[in-house]
C-alpha cells in the first residue's frame, strides 16, 4: 500500500510592514528553523513546533523600528494559513482536543476544534506589560491571528500562575499539544470528514 502523502503547507506573505515565509509539515517531528528578529517570540515558536510535532520553517522581517506588533501578528497569519493549507479538507483528522498543561507554578488550559470556523476565547492575564522587551499583549495577538487564519476554534485559559514567562510559555505549549492531537489522523475515521455536515471547509 502506498504511503500517505505528507500534509504540508507553504505561505509567503509580503506587505509594506512585513515579509513572512512559512512552511509547515503536520506529519513532522517538531523540527524547526525560526528567525523573526524577536528573541522571545522565536523561543515561543520553537516550543509551538517542538510540542506539536509540526515541522516549521519561519522567516520573518518586519518594521521592528516601530515595534514587534506587525511581525508577531503577520507571522501568526502566515502560520495559520500554512496550517489550513496543509489540512486541506481536514479529512480523517481527530478534530477535537484539550489539555491542562502544568509548568512549575503555572497551569494553562487549551482546547481546540479544528472546525473550519475561526474563533478565539482568551482568558489569560499578565501582571506586567513586558517579558524582557516583548510586549505581553502580543501573545493574544498571535493566537488571534493563528486561529482566524487556520480556521480553528481555540480556547485558552490560564488557571493560575505567577511568572509571566511561564504563563506565556504554557499558552504556546498547551496550544501545541492540542494541535498535535486534533490534527492527527484518526485511523477509525477511515478518510471521512469528521462532521455530520460532511465538510469542515
Amino acid at each position: 500500500m502506498a504511503e500517505a502523502a505528507r500534509r504540508t503547507g507553504q505561505i509567503s506573505r509580503k506587505t509594506n510592514e512585513t515579509s513572512v515565509a512559512v512552511t509547515v509539515d503536520l506529519d513532522g517531528s517538531g523540527a524547526s528553523t525560526i528567525s523573526t528578529g524577536v528573541g522571545f517570540f522565536d523561543h515561543m515558536l520553537d516550543q509551538l513546533s517542538r510540542h506539536s510535532l509540526i515541522d516549521m520553517e519561519i522567516n520573518a522581517e518586519g518594521d521592528r523600528h516601530v515595534d514587534d506588533h506587525h511581525t508577531v501578528e503577520d507571522t501568526g497569519i502566515a502560520i495559520g494559513q500554512a496550517i489550513a493549507k496543509a489540512l486541506g479538507d481536514r479529512r480523517g483528522i481527530t478534530r477535537y482536543a484539550s489539555i491542562d498543561l502544568a509548568m512549575d507554578e503555572t497551569m494553562t488550559r487549551a482546547a481546540v476544534d479544528v472546525s473550519g470556523r475561526p474563533f478565539l476565547v482568551w482568558n489569560v492575564a499578565f501582571s506586567a506589560p513586558k517579558i524582557g522587551s516583548f510586549d505581553t499583549e502580543l501573545v493574544r495577538e498571535f493566537f488571534q491571528a493563528l486561529a482566524q487564519n487556520a480556521g480553528i476554534t481555540l480556547h485558552i485559559q490560564n488557571i493560575y500562575g505567577a511568572n509571566n514567562h511561564h504563563i506565556a510559555e504554557t499558552c504556546f505549549k498547551a496550544v501545541a499539544r492540542v494541535l498535535r492531537q486534533a490534527t492527527e489522523i484518526d485511523p477509525r475515521q477511515a478518510g471521512r470528514v469528521p462532521s455530520t455536515k460532511g465538510t469542515l471547509a
